[in-house]
């Protein structure tokens, strides 16, 4: 499965895509994450249904210092296309 997330609040600044990768790794999730302009954190994450509704769970909480204000989630079409999960600088890397 691939699932697009949009994390809004205070989560740029605050180690938020470390600790997503971090997170990402540890459930066995492949993807990207990376700032968006307005502010938010986008992340593509792609896995099966339990590792993916971790993921969600841990990205309403954050890392310590972020404060997650919501998260918007939308599933994608397509097959998976990435073999690891990092942080990007623009969505098409």
């Amino acid at each position: 499965m691939r699932r697009r997330f949009v994390v809004r609040g205070r989560v740029q600044g605050v180690n938020f895509r470390a600790n997503a990768e971090e997170r990402a790794a540890r459930l066995g999730i492949t993807g990207r994450v990376w700032n968006r302009a307005d502010g938010a954190v986008e992340v593509v994450a792609e896995g099966d249904e339990g590792s993916l509704r971790a993921l969600a769970e841990w990205l309403r909480e954050g890392p310590r210092l972020s404060q997650v204000a919501a998260v918007e989630a939308a599933d994608l079409e397509g097959e998976a296309r990435y073999a690891d999960f990092r942080t990007a600088w623009t969505p098409a890397e």
